[in-house]
């Protein structure tokens, strides 16, 4: 007959019972992991925001307002039209302020070119406004010289516009 041993009792745990271990303890730390890693990006996030938005304060903007014009504008119906207007100037620095004051006869002479050149009807609708300050940004912005650079008008801002 076969004898048994008491060294079988003292047996090492079975490999199922190890594995369970193992994987339950390597989750727990990919667990502990993530949440370490998630919080670590959350503080960080909140200390970036506040850091970007003091550095760059948005620069304030000159404003430069013209002196009221009235021109004839075209018309197709044989009766006279006018249009009074007041044009203010949104630009990013005072540079730009004191470089359109020096050739401002120009300025002036190219906003009453364009605006003699148009239709009461095509200024009445919202967007034929806005159509119009942007034709006058660009014209505004040209330079009076071959060699000069364009001037930064960000928006032309109407103070008075009379359509009559």
């Amino acid at each position: 007959m076969a004898t048994t041993s008491a060294d079988q009792s003292a047996a090492p745990a079975p490999p199922r019972r190890r594995a369970r271990l193992f994987l339950v303890l390597l989750l727990i730390v990919v667990l502990l992991g993530a949440a370490g890693g998630g919080a670590w990006y959350f503080m960080n996030l909140q200390q970036a925001a506040p850091e970007t938005a003091a550095k760059a304060p948005p620069p304030v903007p000159v404003f430069f307002p013209l002196e009221p014009m009235t021109v004839n504008l075209q018309s197709d119906d044989g009766q006279p039209h006018y249009l009074r207007i007041g044009l203010t100037l949104k630009l990013r620095d005072a540079h730009t302020q004191t470089q359109l004051a020096e050739r401002m006869p120009e300025i002036r002479s190219r906003i009453l070119l364009a605006l003699s050149n148009q239709h009461p009807d095509g200024l009445a609708p919202l967007d034929g406004k806005r159509a119009l300050a942007k034709e006058l940004a660009a014209l505004i912005a040209q330079p009076t010289e071959a060699s000069g650079k364009p001037a930064n008008v960000d928006e032309v801002l109407f103070t008075e516009f009379v359509v009559q």
